[in-house]
């Protein structure tokens, strides 16, 4: 291959994926911005509101023999405290969510689910008033895949900042805390960063690839450069 056609190909494969340099150097930044902008993500950590336990009348057989499905394949139980009161959460081989049954009286009732969420996200958020806005069973463009845990309320503050956070029930947690000008930052470093704007994931990989590989190529391109025109030696 002559150095002329070399010098062809870097120069016009290099104008072609210079954007994809330009985009990734430039989320980067973002990135690094965000990571001084904004706190980590929120601790795995049980937070809804205290329980009493000298409450607790129902052993946890006691409280699956509650259940209305027959026999049930039981997985998980925890101890949660909703409203200062103690309740079993239950997760059965059947059920595609918790079950909740009262660790006093043995009543089963399902809005129990979003009344600890709200708990979450009302402790989380120093007692702020807080507002369901949203139940996700899958990813979206805000609460992206990084995140990792499904399924999570959604509650907003109504505030100037537009202040919303996303809780999870199965780790008693707030999973996600953003607001308008976080998620500013966040949309930014997805779709530059990531390509986020490609709703499909196997073209958006592929792109990435491409555009990647494009890069790799300009860089082979411009090694092979150095030596086909360095000075000959006498």
């Amino acid at each position: 291959m002559s150095s002329r056609l070399i010098r062809k190909l870097h120069r016009w494969l290099g104008l072609a994926f210079s954007l994809s340099v330009l985009i990734a150097s430039g989320s980067g930044v973002i990135h690094n911005v965000m990571t001084r902008t904004q706190a980590p993500p929120p601790s795995a950590r049980p937070s809804g509101g205290g329980m009493d336990v000298n409450a607790i009348k129902l052993t946890v057989a006691e409280a699956v023999a509650k259940l209305s499905e027959p026999n049930p394949e039981v997985q998980a139980v925890n101890l949660r405290g909703i409203g200062g009161q103690p309740w079993y959460q239950i997760y059965t081989k059947a059920s595609r969510g918790p079950q909740y049954v009262s660790a006093v009286d043995g009543k089963a009732d399902p809005a129990q689910d979003e009344a600890y969420a709200a708990e979450i996200a009302k402790n989380f958020l120093a007692g702020a008033e807080v507002k369901k806005t949203d139940f996700l069973t899958a990813f979206n463009t805000e609460y992206i895949n990084i995140f990792r845990i499904l399924p999570v309320h959604r509650f907003d503050t109504g505030d100037a900042l537009d202040t919303r956070v996303y809780v999870s029930t199965t780790t008693g947690s707030v999973t996600r805390h953003t607001d308008k000008q976080r998620q500013f930052e966040a949309t930014i470093f997805t779709n530059f960063h990531k390509l986020g704007f490609i709703p499909n994931k196997d073209l958006r990989d592929l792109v990435l690839t491409v555009m990647t590989f494009g890069t790799f190529l300009v860089a082979c391109l411009g090694i092979a450069l150095f030596f086909a025109t360095r000075p000959k030696q006498r």
